[in-house]
Formats: C-alpha cells, structure tokens, sequence
C-alpha cells in the first residue's frame, strides 16, 4: 500500500460546463463524473491556461503561463506546441519524488523531435497521441515512441483501459497518471447506439455525436474510479476532472461526417463565448476533486484557481519537492482547499491568437471580481501567398494526425505575415454579478480600466520577452 496519495488528473478535451451533466440541465448523461462531483470539491471559478489546448496545457504542466513556456498555438507540425526544453514539468518532480508517472491521451506539448517526447518531460510511461487530434477509430496509438495501429475499437474505450492497466500496474507504490482523454474533441465520432439516444431526445446529429462522446468518456471515467476501488487505493488517491479549454463551437468540414452542421453551438451554462476566446466560455471550466483521507467532501469552493495553481498545490498535498528553479506563476491553494483559509487571489492573464502572440487581441485580466477583456480582433492574411502557406500548414496537420511515422520533424516555414487592425477600447465586467459578461462597465469605471490595462500590457511585454529568448 502506498504511504504517500496517489494522483490521478483527468483531462478532457474541449468540454464546457454545458457538456457536465451536473451544469447541463439534464442534457448530457455523465453518472461518474456526478457522482464524483457529490462526493468531492466542486471548484466554480475554475480557469484553464489558456483558451486552446497546447497553451493550456503547458500552463497545468508547468505552473508557468505558457507564453513564457514557448506553447503558444496548437500548430505541433510548426513546433508551436512544444514546452521549451528549459522548462520543467509537473512529472519530472514526481518522478523525481518516487512516484511511478504516467500519461495516458493526448499530449500535444511537442508532437516531433523525441526530445519533447513525454518519456522525456518526466512520464515514465506514455500510451497515447502526441498531435491535438487523432481519429477515433482509425487510431495510431504512440506507446513509449513505438507505434501500434488500431484494431477498431473505440479510442476513448482504449485510452480507459490504458489507464487501468497503469493503476493495476502500480497500486503497491505511489503514481502520478494523467488521463488526457480526447473526447470530446473532432473528429466527431461516436458509437451509434449512444448517439442514437441524444438524435432520439431531439437534439441535432453534431450535437448528439457530441454528448455521445462524452457519455463514453464518462464511461471511462468509472471505468478509472473502479480500477482505484479494486486495487484498494481509491480513498488514498486525489482523483481530479477538468478540461483543457471551454467547447468548440465550430468545426472544420473534414472534422464532421456527411450532412452534419460545421456549427455546433449548444448550452454553456450562460457563459459568453467558447474554445479560442477568452471570455468565460472559452476558459471557465469544471474541475471536481475527490481524495477521501485528505480533502473535504460534498463542498463548493468558489475561490478562483487557475491551471498554473495545480502544480505548487499538488507537490504541497503530496509533500513532493519541486524540480525546477524557474519563478511558478501559480500559488499553493492547499490550505484553501482543505478549508483551513481564505486567499486573496492574484492577479490572472490569458492572451491567444494564431501564430506569434499580439498583446492587443484576445486578451484578458482578472482583479478581484473585475475582468478587463481586450476582444479578438478580426485580424486577415496580408497576401493571398500568406493565406496559402497558413491552408498549406492545415494540409500538413491533417496528414500528421493520420500519418505520424511519416513526419518525422517540424516544417521551418515562415510565419504568415499579417494585418493588424487598431484594437478597441478594453472591455469591462464584474463577474460577481454579471458572470455572463452582458453589461459592459467599462465606461463608468476609467481608473480601474487604466490599471488593469497598463497592467495587462506590462504582463504581455515580460512574458513575450522570455519567449523570445527561447534558443532550443
């Protein structure tokens, strides 16, 4: 038996509070993940890294925004996923620590050069696919660098069992396995007997292919929760479920069947926005935490955590020393979490568009109850060889995603050069009664505007400078 908690961090792909059973008004059936949630925390001011995957991301891996990280667009065949060889991550402490890691899914932080493989950033183990997508039945399943093909089954199905195999693996010692599960990302695929009941309920096809993925992956999830209660280490194991970003509303043509809708809007619990936004819906999203020898639970927790807490917070729970001596930009919320303090949270940033980062666009900043937003700015190609060598870089995506033995390294292409309109006046809203982002204040309150702008702006200016210095 383990004398130190397990942690088992679950990822999905994509997901809303809207996907969540518990916030979706009945529309998506999730048992696992409600039952977890009634028994655990429920973290309501939740934020992501990052309002897309691989920035996300590298903010939970590394407790560092991930500007400074060097992953700031999802573009893996570019090398803009990648987490900066200097940096340390979440893994390598534990690894350092003991612990037996893992990682099963989706990992996106480096998809070419095995330098950026995830056996090499501190998981001893990986079973999974390192690009942002990967088909749900015609996988190619990456184990330890070595490829393996499908044999038809449900990816989601597999990345479950996977997952067990790790926990039944390494019961008797303390681990560290994050499930980065891959629903409910496109391509939309779904078995057809589940997503026949949402079609049935009267939602449209997209939709129902959507809430069918994540049925499944809830599936999964107890699948996970079960192989914790067999081995006997469930009440010693912190086990946590969030997403990466808020859903995607929109879908390229080749990442839908035949005959369904690219728009696939649907609930988001009245958030403004959604994946590659950063208003609430793009980067507000569930976590519910569960560890019955260590935490609280049945309770709500509404003060605001962000991905870049989880490290400091988590080496804390586990008493794992830090790997690493670059500033965190996360704090340790452990005495928050177990309810012996309140904390005054920090300041936030997020900023993301396509290719280099520009301050002016889709950006944001939370004070207190304030969020000052910077909209993104509807930026276009200079000339059409530009929007060519942007088309010819999606070309290139799709062929890795299928074809990953056959792209070997990144593609040194320039970036697309770009038109950059003058950026609006920021934005304003007090989240505490206006969560939905309806009323800007902006107007009737210039002081706060002038300080969190020119705080905003000091924020982009320090974290694009140390990306730049990046030499790999």
């Amino acid at each position: 038996m383990s004398t130190k908690p397990n942690v088992v961090l679950m990822v999905a792909d994509d997901m809303g509070y809207g996907d969540f059973g518990l916030y979706s008004e009945g529309r998506v059936n999730t048992p696992a993940l409600d039952e977890l949630a009634s028994e655990g925390l429920r973290f309501t001011q939740h934020y992501a890294g990052s309002a897309v995957c691989s920035p996300s991301r590298a903010a939970l891996l590394t407790g560092r925004y991930p500007i400074r990280t060097g992953a700031i667009t999802p573009q893996e065949v570019l090398g803009n996923d990648r987490i900066s060889l200097s940096e340390s991550t979440i893994a390598d402490s534990f690894k350092a620590s003991g612990y037996a890691t893992g990682m099963v899914g989706k990992w996106h932080n480096g998809a070419l050069d095995p330098r950026f493989h995830p056996n090499a950033r501190g998981f001893d183990e990986f079973a999974g696919f390192r690009g942002g997508w990967a088909d749900y039945y015609e996988w190619i399943l990456d184990r330890n660098g070595q490829f393996e093909r499908s044999d038809g089954s449900y990816l989601t199905d597999v990345l479950a069992d996977e997952a067990v195999s790790f926990i039944n693996r390494h019961q008797a010692n303390p681990f560290f396995l994050m499930v980065t599960w891959n629903a409910p990302h496109s391509p939309l695929q779904a078995p057809e007997d589940v997503t026949k009941k949402y079609i049935d309920a009267g939602f449209e096809r997209g939709i129902a292919i959507i809430y069918a993925m994540i049925e499944v992956m809830d599936r999964g999830i107890g699948k996970v929760r079960q192989a914790l209660k067999d081995s006997g280490v469930e009440d010693d194991t912190l086990l946590m479920f969030t997403s990466d970003n808020g859903p995607a509303f929109n879908h390229r043509y080749d990442q839908v069947p035949d005959g369904v809708s690219l728009d696939v809007r649907r609930f988001n619990a009245g958030f403004a926005g959604a994946k590659g936004s950063i208003y609430e819906g793009g980067i507000r999203v569930p976590m519910i935490a569960r560890w019955a020898n260590g935490l609280p639970q049945d309770r709500e927790i509404t003060d605001q955590i962000c991905f870049t807490d989880w490290l400091p917070t988590l080496l804390s729970f586990t008493d794992v020393g830090r790997v690493g001596e670059k500033p965190l930009d996360g704090h340790d919320f452990s005495n928050v979490i177990r309810g012996d303090e309140r904390q005054m949270p920090p300041n936030r940033f997020w900023q993301w568009n396509g290719d280099s980062p520009i301050g002016t666009t889709n950006a944001a900043m939370r004070y207190g109850d304030w969020k000052l937003v910077r909209p993104a700015l509807d930026i276009s190609y200079a000339t059409e060889t530009d929007k060519k060598l942007a088309d010819d870089y999606i070309l290139k995506d799709i062929e890795y995603k299928y074809h990953p033995e056959n792209i070997p390294e990144i593609f040194d292409w320039p970036e697309p050069e770009k038109v950059i309109p003058e950026a609006p006046q920021p934005e304003l809203y007090n989240l505490a009664s206006d969560p939905g982002e309806e009323h800007n204040v902006a107007e009737h309150n210039p002081q706060i505007i002038t300080r969190m702008r020119t705080e905003l702006e000091t924020w982009f200016e320090e974290v694009e400078s140390e990306r730049q210095a990046i030499v790999e």
